[in-house]
């Protein structure tokens, strides 16, 4: 073939996998990488938990009732007293214990509103909150505060650069005088936590029932479908209460159990119908001439074909995940306290609805949930837009 006539021949397009289209089409809907984005970062607090929060104690619970209610970008100054020995040796420092489940407290913190030294002691004047009575001024013994024995001069350096402190609360305290910040990025672990374990139960159990009713059909279709509709004719807060009463139980693990008991009804659904429409296509019936068990052929060849809506419906279910669990700890039957969990501090900051303290109190935690759900709900539009084939690509 002549030079002339190979310039002149048309170039073939490459081949594309179809994942190749749907990571385009995804990566094309701002709004679903906007809400992608602050579930990742959500997800990295909640991996690093302890590790980046101002206040490591375990559920974020260092109480210091001087200090409650205060507004956001609040400052107060803290004196240390160090603690026993035993109670040091119990707060050694153990980075993995310390991200799984805090650092217990080295210190007794007291708020004051200032102090002087006179000879070898201490003088402080307590911090008077507006909600609670001012106390009488302390007097502390050097060697006391400092934990050692010294000179008076060494003893004051050592109280004033590591016993007397500066500190900020950026999102101020609630009611027990914790600071909300850490309180509030503790509580992306038990919502994402809780939304991923709903996820993996409802997925487990949801394709196990729904592949069986649809592949097997006849009076095993019609049993299943008859207990997925006995199932979500039932209020999921009303299946949660009833399984936490079947347990005997109330926390953190019982609410993930409970939560992904409820939520298997959608994913059963989906898989079913799906199961109805591919169990007749040409390579189902290649597998059975070649005798390929049906375990083998609902596994290795059936669920894999229906990923795209898996997918969709696992979104869906994360948020519906996070906002039933925020409804049961709001009403005191999901995550008890003194764990952090954001429905819980929606029902403390209620409580003080009226008060200047309420405002906040509610509102911060209320929008960390409608953030949250609302990212999940935009990334499930995106994978449901970006497995649709007739969804325009942009060049």
């Amino acid at each position: 073939m002549s030079p002339v006539a190979t310039q002149g021949a048309p170039t073939a397009a490459p081949v594309r996998s179809p994942g190749y289209y749907v990571r385009r089409r995804l990566l094309q809907n701002r709004p679903a990488m906007a809400g992608l984005a602050f579930i990742l970062v959500c997800a990295l607090v909640a991996v690093l938990g302890y590790w980046v929060l101002p206040d490591n104690s375990p559920s974020a619970n260092n109480s210091l009732v001087q200090l409650q209610k205060e507004a956001p970008g609040f400052r107060a100054t803290i004196l240390r007293l160090p603690l026993s020995a035993d109670s040091a040796r119990a707060a050694a420092d153990n980075p993995l214990l310390t991200w799984w489940q805090g650092r217990a407290p080295r210190f007794r913190e007291v708020p004051i509103d200032g102090y002087a030294f006179r000879g070898d002691s201490l003088q402080t004047t307590p911090y008077q909150n507006h909600s609670a009575l001012a106390d009488q001024a302390q007097s502390y013994s050097l060697a006391e505060v400092a934990g050692q024995a010294g000179s008076t001069a060494e003893l004051r350096r050592i109280v004033e650069q590591e016993r007397i402190s500066q500190r900020t609360y950026w999102l101020g305290t609630d009611k027990a005088g914790r600071d909300e910040l850490s309180r509030l990025l503790l509580g992306t672990r038990v919502s994402l936590g809780i939304g991923l374990v709903a996820v993996l139960i409802s997925l487990a159990l949801g394709m196990l029932i729904g592949a069986v009713a649809g592949y097997v059909g006849g009076w095993v279709d019609s049993l299943l479908l008859g207990l997925m509709t006995v199932v979500w004719s039932i209020p999921g807060i009303m299946l949660v209460i009833a399984i936490s009463l079947a347990l005997d139980s109330k926390g953190v693990w019982t609410s993930f159990v409970a939560v992904g008991l409820t939520m298997w009804v959608d994913v059963a659904r989906v898989v079913r119908g799906q199961m109805l429409s591919l169990r007749e296509k040409t390579f189902v019936e290649a597998g059975r001439v070649l005798g390929l068990p049906q375990s083998r052929l609902i596994a290795h060849h059936l669920l894999p074909n229906m990923t795209g809506p898996l997918i969709v419906i696992a979104t869906s279910n994360f948020a519906a995940a996070i906002l039933l669990e925020a409804g049961l700890s709001f009403l005191g039957l999901g995550v008890q306290p003194p764990a952090p969990s954001w429905g819980l501090m929606v029902n403390e900051g209620f409580q003080l609805l009226g008060t200047t303290a309420g405002l906040w109190l509610t509102l911060l935690p209320g929008l960390a949930i409608s953030l949250l759900v609302l990212s999940f709900n935009l990334l499930g539009n995106g994978l449901r837009d970006a497995y649709d084939p007739k969804t325009p690509l942009t060049s």
